[in-house]
């Protein structure tokens, strides 16, 4: 008899193989559960390869189409999961009660108060700076308030590389040297590299580096000022306080890369803002840094900011030397295929302000084992790139 107590199951009120209509007070919850699986659905349709492109740079140590990848599965599997809520969202609300609600609520409350312990015990960490995270790595560096960190000087370490053993020397000034016992003689007409890891020759020994191997070409003096992990404003920041010292400064090579774009917007150490005005590092939460690191997502805003403000570092780095007299070159490596985002950053960064560049293209296979630098050949490739390009803009240098 409909509406008599069960006495088959004894959980409630018998139907007669009749559904019951959806009780008034569920019908908010079937409304909100839809409302947030056509939510999901919508933000996976809309962050399209555009948004990719906009908010998800270039990166050295990820290949592009790995981003591609995660972002297409991604993308789909949220699209799937906002289609299914949706769909049972009926279901779903019919097995929403108040006593599992309130069940629910110390396990959202024990969450919360678990990131905040999370990040006041993080707080209490010293953490370096995203591209400095390894304190003991080799080469070593040392913190510097105006730059962030520098090389360690008078020292030589040594790193394990693709089998081979390889020795990092550097002098008084800090610049790397073939030996410890060798510095750079700052009065002898002399090429000044400025730049990162790859312009400092990691994984290569001295004489396989770029700034080696330019000087051995062109017969000159080269004094290499890369440091690893720097960005566009550090390294010219670095030139800035090094090249007064040298007396005959043939040229100035710099580097630039859309795969390093990247760092050029980091602020967690101290960097130059708006006008080129020198800035501290600023302090984010933790936790966000973070997920910062495992998700590179990106402002347009932000994005638009640093594109200025490397465009005003390379400006200001070839002003500083030719203010010396000498000639400013900036190197751009670019292994495979140019992505539509990188081409993007070039143009805007270097073609429309018009600065001199050499772009080398090389193999994407031209790479040390096991690890994104550039080995052997490909330091060969660029070294008499920038050799060539730089006898066309220099009268000083010997003519082949």
């Amino acid at each position: 008899m409909i509406g008599s107590r069960s006495e088959a199951t004894g959980t409630g009120w018998s139907t007669g193989g009749v559904k019951p209509a959806t009780t008034p007070h569920r019908v908010p919850a079937v409304l909100g559960i839809t409302v947030i699986g056509a939510a999901l659905v919508w933000l996976a349709i809309a962050a399209d390869q555009r948004w990719l492109d906009r908010h998800v740079l270039p990166s050295f140590f990820l290949p592009r189409h790995w981003y591609v990848l995660l972002y297409v599965v991604g993308r789909w599997s949220v699209v799937t999961l906002g289609g299914l809520v949706a769909v049972a969202a009926p279901r779903l609300a019919s097995r929403l009660s108040r006593r599992l609600l309130l069940r629910m609520l110390p396990l959202a409350l024990s969450a919360l108060l678990a990131l905040g312990a999370s990040e006041l015990v993080l707080r209490q960490v010293r953490l370096h700076p995203g591209e400095w995270l390894q304190p003991e790595e080799e080469p070593r560096r040392q913190a510097d308030s105006r730059l962030g960190w520098t090389l360690v000087p008078s020292r030589i370490g040594r790193n394990a590389v693709g089998g081979r053993t390889i020795e990092y020397a550097t002098d008084a000034a800090a610049y790397r040297v073939r030996r410890i016992d060798e510095p750079v003689d700052p009065t002898r007409p002399t090429v000044v590299f400025i730049g990162e890891s790859m312009m400092f020759g990691e994984g290569l020994a001295w004489d396989e580096s770029i700034p080696a191997q330019v000087g051995s070409i062109l017969h000159v003096q080269s004094a290499n000022l890369a440091v690893h992990g720097f960005s566009s404003d550090q390294a010219y920041l670095r030139l800035e306080r090094e090249l007064p010292h040298f007396h005959q400064p043939i040229a100035v090579v710099s580097l630039f890369m859309p795969a390093l774009f990247g760092r050029d917007l980091d602020d967690d150490r101290p960097h130059l803002g708006p006008g080129l005005v020198w800035q501290p590092a600023t302090q984010h939460a933790r936790l966000l840094s973070l997920a910062g690191l495992l998700v590179p997502y990106r402002r347009s805003e932000t994005v638009e900011g640093g594109i200025g403000i490397t465009r005003d570092v390379l400006r200001a780095t070839a002003a500083l030397a030719q203010s010396r007299g000498a000639a400013p070159l900036t190197l751009v490596p670019q292994f495979g295929g140019e992505e539509p985002v990188e081409e993007m950053l070039r143009r805007r960064i270097l073609d429309e302000t018009g600065l001199p560049y050499a772009r080398v293209e090389m193999d994407s296979a031209w790479r040390l084992p096991w690890d994104r630098h550039p080995n052997a050949r490909a330091a060969h490739v660029m070294a008499t790139a920038v050799a060539e390009r730089l006898r066309s803009l220099d009268t000083r240098l010997p003519v082949r």
